[in-house]
């Protein structure tokens, strides 16, 4: 199964890197912003996309409603410091499976 990690940190995409599961037979592609996030997902290395919401060229949100939008098939699962009940709200409208706090635990 393809997967992306789309985060403008290092190492937050290595933190996504250790928290998935060893016997997860996975392509991992990662991404530094939003626009990579999506050429991702065009090229079919995407059926799952771990999402930062703050990235530079094109966050979070922007990359969400692109694929709302598009009605894309990506399972994309937001991964954010913004914890606010505002922006979870933002997110759940525009079709993310899960909201996950960060740090990981």
């Amino acid at each position: 199964m393809p997967i992306t990690i789309a985060d403008d940190s290092m190492m937050s995409r290595k933190a996504v890197r250790r928290a998935l599961p060893l016997d997860w037979e996975v392509s991992i592609t990662e991404a530094c912003n939003g626009r990579e996030a999506l050429a991702a997902v065009a090229a079919g290395l995407a059926d799952v996309l771990f999402l930062d919401l703050t990235m530079p060229e094109m966050d979070g949100f922007e990359v969400l409603r692109y694929l709302h939008d598009s009605r894309a098939k990506t399972v994309v699962i937001v991964i954010s410091a913004d914890i606010q009940p505002e922006a979870q709200r933002v997110v759940s409208s525009l079709g993310a499976f899960r909201f996950l706090p960060k740090p990981l635990q």
